[in-house]
């Protein structure tokens, strides 16, 4: 009896996964010959965490520990001799993520669920699509204003970028401000306003809560601030 309440326990404890644990699991749609690696980049290097090779369906199952969230990629690649590559980067955490998507269209066409921060980043990518699209307009704009020779029409176009450009960067502090208790906060004030006034990055690492200052991203911004003052 004493043996088989053991054997239980050995099993149970076998069978429970880390609560750091990511289980990515999905499939790349089309895809017959490759292979897929979860990556993430560590001192500006990709670093493969693990790969599986694709002969039929590309169906997958990763399991990682993490540590706090942070950006990892899917990447396919090709059996070629160039060895093509795309990528899809979703936002890593410690939970049950699903990533699927197509061959044709491989990142446009992906679904990310079961990342908390990874909902935020859409909603953030689909506020500065808006930005986007006004500034691709404005570009336009100015380019044909310069080739008919209208010089003070181009310069007003020229103005209303450079005021887009400003709204945007304010877009992203007013949403990382709103994020404080999420990894997504830092992650964006690195990466999308990194050269914006430190003035803007420190007022939102003051914000952010003990968690997100003690995550990747929240010490990489502290680390920026302490580097830039």
């Amino acid at each position: 009896m004493r043996f088989f309440i053991l054997f239980v326990l050995v099993l149970l404890l076998g069978c429970h996964s880390s609560s750091n644990e990511m289980q990515l699991t999905g499939e790349v749609s089309g895809l017959r010959k490759g292979m897929l690696l979860l990556q993430k980049i560590e001192d500006t290097l990709w670093v493969s965490v693990d790969s599986i090779r694709v002969d039929g369906k590309a169906v997958f199952h990763f399991n990682t520990e993490i540590e706090s969230p942070e950006v990892y990629y899917l990447t396919m690649r090709f059996d070629d001799s160039i060895q093509t590559e795309k990528r899809i980067p979703f936002f890593a955490e410690a939970s049950h993520i699903t990533l699927n998507s197509k061959l044709k269209n491989y990142e446009i066409e992906s679904k990310v669920l079961g990342s908390v921060n990874q909902e935020k980043w859409e909603t953030y990518k689909l506020l500065m699509k808006r930005y986007n699209d006004k500034n691709l307009e404005l570009i336009e704009k100015h380019f044909n204003a310069m080739k008919e020779g209208q010089d003070s029409l181009a310069t007003a176009y020229e103005a209303q970028r450079n005021k887009l450009i400003a709204s945007r960067y304010l877009a992203t502090v007013n949403f990382a401000k709103n994020q404080s208790d999420y990894e997504i906060a830092p992650y964006l004030m690195l990466t999308e306003v990194y050269d914006a006034n430190i003035k803007y990055h420190d007022t939102i690492y003051k914000l952010l809560t003990p968690k997100i200052k003690d995550s990747k991203y929240g010490k990489a911004l502290e680390s920026f601030i302490k580097a830039y003052k």
